[in-house]
């Protein structure tokens, strides 16, 4: 009940990438045909295909009720495991000069300092937890690697999402927070719980 009240009050879907853990069946199945779905020109195919209607196909950049959006470059993990997790992106949302960067699911390199640098965003949210397989590295960032985005835009708030949210996450919010406490981060870097809500103002 409470989902399909929110689901009735949002103006747009943005869809990073199609993996399972963000565009499912649910997804697919609840949400109104029509509503507008933002998403890069690598999965605009796909989402029309399921029956979507109303596809704001961002290739670099557009405009959308006065919005700036972009998309950026990210990296799902390292080597062999990193290939096959394929294409990822994240956006920057932009208004009146005041920014809002999702990393998406990547881990931290150098494109990541690159997009803050050229966007210079108030907000950025990564998606924590180092998401492991079997083997292979972490494929979204570790606390070390959020400590590096905090570091590196000292200016930002930095928001951690995806913890706990998938089997494969070895690092819990109660680890994460430690590692931000310890590294006297915690005003800068914040971790919502679960059904918690915060508003951007941009």
């Amino acid at each position: 009940e409470e989902l399909h009240e929110k689901l009735k009050r949002i103006d747009a879907v943005a869809v990073t990438h199609l993996h399972p853990d963000h565009w499912d069946a649910d997804a697919v199945e609840l949400l109104d045909k029509n509503i507008p779905i933002i998403c890069s020109d690598v999965i605009a195919d796909h989402i029309a295909e399921q029956g979507f209607t109303n596809i704001i196909t961002v290739h670099d950049r557009l405009q959308w009720n006065n919005i700036e959006i972009s998309t950026t470059r990210g990296r799902h993990g390292t080597g062999e495991i990193g290939e096959k997790m394929g294409i990822v992106n994240g956006f920057v949302f932009k208004k009146d000069n005041k920014t809002v960067y999702i990393a998406g699911d990547t881990i931290w390199y150098d494109e990541i300092a690159l997009e803050i640098d050229q966007h210079q965003p108030q907000h950025i949210i990564v998606a924590g937890g180092a998401a492991t397989f079997d083997v292979g590295d972490p494929i979204i960032m570790t606390s070390e690697d959020i400590i590096k985005v905090c570091t590196y835009a000292p200016e930002s708030t930095v928001w951690v999402t995806h913890l706990e949210a998938v089997s494969h996450c070895r690092e819990d919010r109660k680890y994460t927070r430690k590692q931000i406490l310890e590294n006297g981060l915690e005003k800068k870097c914040l971790i919502l719980d679960d059904g918690e809500e915060v508003e951007l103002h941009f």
